[in-house]
C-alpha cells in the first residue's frame, strides 16, 4: 500500500534508510513495502530527494523514508542530497544504515562517524549477503564499534523477517509504536452461520439419546448394546436463529476391541467427524469419569484445532455432594492437562436438562475460535509480559523472545520468534500461552504456538 504524507500520517514512526549511493537503499525500501516506489538502477545518484511511503509493520503503519545516497563531494548537488539525507536521520525516530558487504568505502566510514550521536536510535544492516562466504564477511564489520548487525539480501529477500525484528524492537524499546486502536477483530465469519457439531465418546455414553433430545424425534437407535450405532447420523435444527448440523457417530473403541469391518469403517467415518465440525461434544459417563480413550478422542480435536466441549451425561444419576463439579474439573486438567482450556457442561440427556446450555456455549466456543489478534496489539502485551516475567537464562545465556504472529483462525495458532528454538523452555512456552488465552478470551479452545528461530543472536 502506497499513500502521499498527509498530515494524519505525519504522526507515524519514521524509519530512514540511509548510506552511500548504489548500496542498495530503494531495493531495500521497496522490498519492505512490497511496491515498486522508489527507482531502482544501478548508476549511482538515481534517488535524490527523500521518497515517504507507509510501511505496514506487523499490522502497525510507519513511514519509510528512502533517501538520497550521502556522499563526501563537495559538488553543489551531491552536498543538497546529502545535507537532506541528514536531515531525515536527525528527524526520524529509527535509522537503518546500509552498507554493502563487499566493499565498505572511506564515505562509508565518514558516514558512520557522522552517526555516532545517533547510535542508539541506529541499525546496521549489511547487504548483498546471498551465501554463507558473505555472511562471514559481514559479520567482520562489527570491527567498525556496533554491537549487532542484520545481514541480508535485498534483492533476494534474504535476512528481511530479521530485519523487520530489529525495527519492531528497536521502535518499541523507544515507545514510538503507534498501534491500531482495535484490539481484537472478528474475521469475516458470519456468526450466524450454520453451525456443525459432532458427538464423539465411547459406545454407551448416551451421544444417540442426545441427538434424539435435540431434534425432539427418534433419528438414532437407543439401546443399551454398545455400539448399536454405527453409520453417520446427521440431523438438523434451528436455535437462537442459527441454522444446526449434528453428527451422531458410533462409539470410538480401543483398537484392538475393533474386530468387525464394519466398525473399522465407522472409526474411520466418526474421525472424519472431527474435521468436518465446528465443534466437537465428547460424551462422558458421568459414573465412569474421563478414561484413556478419551483423552486420544480429544487429542485428535486439538490435533485439527476444533473446539471441543466435554459433556458429563447421566449427571442426574450422580450423587449430590459440594463442590463435585469442581473437583471434577480440577482432576481433568491435573491428569489429562491437553484439556484444561476444555469447557465441561453436566447434563442429563434422557431429560433434556442443560442442552440449551450446551448449544450456547457452543456458539461461544466457535466464535472464539474465529478470533483474531492484530499483530501490532498482540506484540504490545508480549512486550509488557517480557518485562514482567523475563525468559529464563541457561549457562549464562538468555533465552530472547523476538514477536510473535497470529498465522491462522479455526485452528488459532502463533508463531513465536525466539533466539534459540532447540530446547526453548516449555515452561515459558506455557507462560506466553496462557497470557494470550487470558488477554484475548481465548479461554475456551485449543490454541498452539509455534516456535521459529531469528537469526539475530
Amino acid at each position: 500500500m502506497i499513500i502521499e504524507p498527509t498530515p494524519d500520517t505525519q504522526h507515524y514512526p519514521r524509519v530512514a534508510i540511509v548510506g552511500r549511493p548504489n548500496v542498495g537503499k530503494s531495493t531495500l525500501c521497496n522490498r519492505l513495502t512490497r511496491t515498486r516506489r522508489s527507482i531502482t538502477d544501478p548508476t549511482p545518484g538515481v534517488t535524490r530527494d527523500p521518497v515517504e511511503s507507509l510501511w505496514e509493520l506487523r499490522d502497525v503503519p510507519l513511514l519509510l523514508v528512502d533517501t538520497g545516497g550521502v556522499t563526501t563531494l563537495t559538488e553543489s548537488l551531491a552536498r543538497l542530497i546529502s545535507d537532506k539525507a541528514y536531515a531525515e536521520i536527525e528527524r526520524a525516530d529509527a535509522v537503518v544504515l546500509l552498507l554493502d558487504v563487499e566493499e565498505v568505502s572511506p564515505e562509508d566510514h565518514e558516514i558512520i562517524r557522522r552517526l555516532r550521536p545517533f547510535f542508539d536510535k541506529l541499525i546496521l544492516a549489511v547487504n548483498k549477503v546471498d551465501n554463507s562466504a558473505r555472511e562471514q564477511e559481514a559479520w567482520n564489520l562489527l570491527e567498525l564499534g556496533f554491537a549487532d548487525l542484520v545481514p541480508i539480501s535485498a534483492a533476494h529477500g534474504l535476512g528481511i523477517d530479521d530485519l523487520e525484528i530489529a525495527v519492531w524492537e528497536l521502535l518499541s524499546s523507544r515507545g514510538e509504536l503507534v498501534p491500531r486502536e482495535a484490539t481484537v477483530e472478528e474475521t469475516s465469519f458470519d456468526p450466524k452461520a450454520p453451525m456443525r457439531i459432532g458427538i464423539l465418546g465411547q459406545p454407551n455414553t448416551g451421544k444417540s439419546t442426545l441427538v434424539n433430545q435435540i431434534l425432539q424425534e427418534e433419528r438414532s437407535i437407543v439401546s443399551d448394546v454398545a455400539g448399536t450405532t454405527r453409520d453417520v447420523v446427521e440431523g438438523r435444527f434451528r436455535f437462537d436463529g442459527i441454522d444446526w448440523t449434528i453428527l451422531d457417530t458410533a462409539g470410538i473403541r480401543r483398537k484392538r476391541r475393533i474386530t468387525e469391518d464394519i466398525e473399522y469403517y465407522s472409526v474411520t467415518r466418526a474421525i472424519g467427524v472431527i474435521q468436518d465440525a465446528d465443534v466437537v461434544f465428547l460424551m462422558i459417563d458421568a459414573q465412569k469419569g474421563l478414561s484413556d480413550q478419551d483423552k486420544k478422542i480429544a487429542g485428535q480435536v486439538v490435533k485439527h484445532g476444533r473446539g471441543i466441549v466435554l459433556v458429563l451425561n447421566k449427571w442426574d444419576l450422580m450423587p449430590r455432594i459440594s463442590n463435585q463439579l469442581e473437583a471434577i474439573k480440577d482432576r481433568i486438567s491435573f491428569v489429562f492437562p491437553i484439556l484444561a482450556f476444555a469447557p465441561i457442561v453436566p447434563l442429563s440427556a434422557i431429560q433434556g436438562d442443560g442442552i440449551d446450555k450446551l448449544l450456547r456455549l457452543a456458539v461461544r466456543v466457535r466464535s472464539q475460535l474465529h478470533t483474531r489478534i492484530e499483530t501490532g496489539i498482540l506484540n504490545k502485551h508480549l512486550q509488557a509480559w517480557l518485562e514482567q516475567t523475563p525468559p529464563p537464562t541457561k549457562k549464562g545465556r538468555r533465552w530472547k523472545v523476538r514477536y510473535i504472529t497470529q498465522v491462522s483462525v479455526a485452528p488459532i495458532q502463533f508463531v513465536l520468534f525466539v533466539n534459540r528454538r532447540s530446547d526453548f523452555p516449555e515452561s515459558y512456552q506455557r507462560y506466553i500461552l496462557n497470557r494470550i488465552r487470558k488477554q484475548f478470551g481465548l479461554t475456551d479452545v485449543p490454541v498452539t504456538i509455534e516456535l521459529r528461530d531469528s537469526r539475530r543472536s
